[in-house]
């Protein structure tokens, strides 16, 4: 049988590789969990510089469209089921080559 020593020392041990491995997922710019809390539906359309979208993922279950703004480059999370972002959506992706 092991000692208490061993089985300690054996889980301490896996405990900092699995917190050493987390801190260098996040050090590489990888988020462990859903960027948006809020989101925003009116309509902001003539406000937004860029869009970035960011599929569900092992991190988060959620699509996420997180917009910057022009003026202040602050990033806006948009409600993806808000009417005038599906519709802005479906003319982006009908302009675009398959």
């Amino acid at each position: 049988m092991m000692s208490s020593k061993v089985i300690v020392t054996v889980v301490v041990l896996l405990a900092s590789v699995a917190i050493s491995e987390g801190m260098s997922l996040r050090s590489l710019g990888v988020a462990l969990h859903c960027r948006c809390i809020q989101t925003e539906s009116r309509r902001i359309g003539s406000l937004i510089e860029k869009i970035e979208l960011i599929r569900p993922n092992s991190h988060c279950d959620e699509t996420e469209i997180i917009a910057t703004l022009k003026k202040t480059g602050e990033q806006v999370c948009l409600d993806p089921k808000a009417p005038w972002l599906k519709r802005v959506i479906a003319a982006i992706m009908s302009n675009t080559k398959p």
